[in-house]
């Protein structure tokens, strides 16, 4: 496998329409060597090519759909008496952005 080079980092950024710094060039030159070094280590493991992939983290994970149920809600009036500040049925927050 051929290692990552400058060259190719700086036309990939290029093709994301991103411009890379030197510092930011080496910064990703670095992390796709510990990236590599990572692989590497997984490859040594013993009968890896003869594992085969899973699809779900879980072997026996069985997906199934409940019935939808209609059931009783609290009525908005009495919800909203839990709240200080309020305009018609939606409720008065603090402003969190700027």
């Amino acid at each position: 496998m051929s290692k990552f080079t400058k060259e190719m980092v700086d036309d990939y950024a290029d093709k994301l329409l991103i411009g890379l710094t030197d510092e930011e060039n080496q910064m990703v030159l670095d992390e796709f060597e510990i990236i590599d070094q990572n692989i590497d280590l997984i490859n040594e493991i013993e009968n890896i090519a003869n594992v085969e992939p899973m699809t779900h983290c879980l072997d026996d994970f069985i997906c199934e759909f409940r019935e939808d149920e209609v059931e009783e809600s609290v009525p908005i009036d009495e919800l909203l008496q839990n709240c200080d500040e309020f305009t018609d049925r939606e409720i008065e927050v603090p402003q969190v952005v700027g």
